[in-house]
């Protein structure tokens, strides 16, 4: 029988993390590797988001590989289609395309204990790897909530991060059911155009003013001409978010600051009844903190109407609230997130024993600095498990996991290590450390329920510290923390 292909990394997943590990493997001089990505086209999350007013929340300058500054950037705060394009041409200038395998889709790995290797099983055969680095990202698996009746809209109904651009919503009657990063950002976008839009909003969101603006020709001129003027900009916009993530460790902090919130408020919404409802009861931060100057404006338009409840089910083209009030729609956007912690990869990887993910977390997702899983030898999850922040950007985790990986991979070549597995106890004393000091931060004490919190009530997304002691834990690879293999 002809073997299956084997190559000594599998990347499962194109968006910003499996290019970052890619860029890190061929820095290594490594290549033989693939990347496996079930849609047709890189870019992960914001390929998968282009719903109207999509746009990055973090500064444009740190929302970026270090390692490849983009002088380019036309505001602040960048927008999908610039963030798009900035990813395709890091990822064209590095090389990444020759490794990625487009409309591969992994549907189960698992570690052979014989071989000491994993066996990935996709859509389009099976291969064989001997690490397998996990790259697909908490923000890639819609979640449309259960809603009875649903089936029995005769409207059109999708999710944000699917996004119908064939439909034209000129006119449309509008149910939008979520109030979240995505549609804050869609919702102002919309309603211009739409007859009338019903928000569903089952928690009331801080939305903090967003200082964006154009970034004028002379300031890109500055960024491509002035030696170290992009590191600065990226030094200083660091500097500010690391100032806010003082107080998400210090909750007191950010009751200071969600007065700015409340001014906002005030501000862009007259109507006291409204304002009321659009008040949340927590303490900033508790929630993934949003930024916009356009959301409240649009809420207060003649033709949206703020519901502030859930949606209790659905009856033909009829949506009924939790509070019993029905409204005849033609279409529902979900901007409802995503299975954050419930991370669709967790069924597909099996130990040795053909336990999973799922079977070791049992709802608690716990990894040894949010990379390695005990049980699981040569494996390791980008953006994974306790690495989470309320103020920071995803790429400055992800490349201190890169450093991770790059030091752990070095290792094990010195060694010639062909299996590597955290030890159950070291990644069971992390965890206590992060649950104690968790405790006391706003994502666990500022009083919401969040997609921070799993489904047994765990806080296992955020990092309770600063991003500095984020990046020196993942600097320090330390072989004592792993049962490691020669043979």
């Amino acid at each position: 029988m002809t073997q299956p292909e084997h190559v000594e990394f599998a990347i499962i997943g194109a968006g910003i993390s499996g290019i970052g590990a890619a860029i890190t493997l061929r820095r290594m001089g490594i290549t033989d590797f693939v990347v496996l990505e079930k849609g047709d086209a890189l870019g992960g999350t914001w390929r998968d988001n282009s719903y109207p007013g999509c746009a990055c929340d973090v500064p444009s300058g740190l929302y970026s590989y270090s390692f490849a500054p983009n002088p380019e950037w036309t505001r602040l705060f960048a927008g999908q289609g610039e963030i798009l394009d900035y990813v395709d041409r890091i990822a064209a200038e590095h090389g990444v395309g020759e490794h990625v395998r487009f409309g591969t889709e992994m549907t189960r790995a698992q570690w052979d204990e014989t071989r000491h290797r994993w066996v990935v099983d996709t859509n389009r055969g099976t291969l064989t790897a001997g690490s397998v680095i996990a790259a697909a990202g908490p923000w890639s698996e819609p979640l449309v909530p259960d809603i009875p009746g649903l089936d029995t809209f005769d409207g059109e109904a999708f999710h944000s991060s699917r996004w119908n651009h064939d439909l034209d919503l000129t006119g449309k009657r509008v149910a939008v059911v979520g109030t979240g990063a995505s549609a804050v950002q869609f919702v102002p976008a919309i309603v211009p155009d739409v007859e009338q839009l019903h928000l569903y909003q089952r928690t009331a969101q801080w939305v903090l003013p967003k200082p964006d603006h154009y970034v004028p020709k002379v300031e890109r001129w500055v960024m491509r001409r002035v030696p170290g003027a992009q590191r600065a900009l990226r030094s200083i916009e660091y500097t500010i978010m690391e100032a806010l993530g003082v107080g998400f460790r210090n909750p007191w902090i950010l009751r200071i600051v969600q007065q700015i919130g409340r001014a906002q408020l005030r501000a862009q919404v007259p109507d006291p009844e409204l304002r009321q409802a659009l008040t949340p009861d927590y303490t900033l931060g508790c929630k993934r903190l949003l930024l916009s100057n356009t959301y409240y404006p649009a809420l207060t338009r003649p033709n949206v109407e703020v519901h502030a409840n859930a949606v209790a089910s659905v009856r033909g083209n009829t949506v009924i609230g939790t509070d019993g009030a029905e409204r005849e729609v033609d279409v529902i956007i979900f901007g409802t997130g995503f299975h954050i912690l419930d991370m669709p990869i967790g069924s597909k990887v099996f130990d040795g024993a053909g336990r999973s993910l799922d079977d070791h977390w049992k709802g608690s997702p716990q990894a040894y600095l949010g990379t390695t899983v005990a049980g699981f030898p040569n494996a390791f999850v980008l953006l994974g498990p306790a690495l989470g922040t309320g103020h920071t950007s995803a790429f400055t985790i992800l490349e201190a996991q890169l450093e991770y990986l790059a030091s752990a991979i070095s290792a094990a070549r010195t060694g010639g290590w062909t299996r590597m597995e955290t030890r159950a106890d070291v990644q069971a004393a992390f965890n206590a450390d992060v649950q104690q000091a968790l405790a006391t931060t706003v994502y666990n004490a500022g009083g919401c329920q969040s997609y921070f919190l799993d489904v047994n009530g765990r806080n296992s997304f955020n990092w309770p510290w600063s991003t500095g002691r984020m990046v020196q834990r993942l600097n320090e690879f330390d072989q004592r923390a792993y049962e490691v293999s020669t043979r």
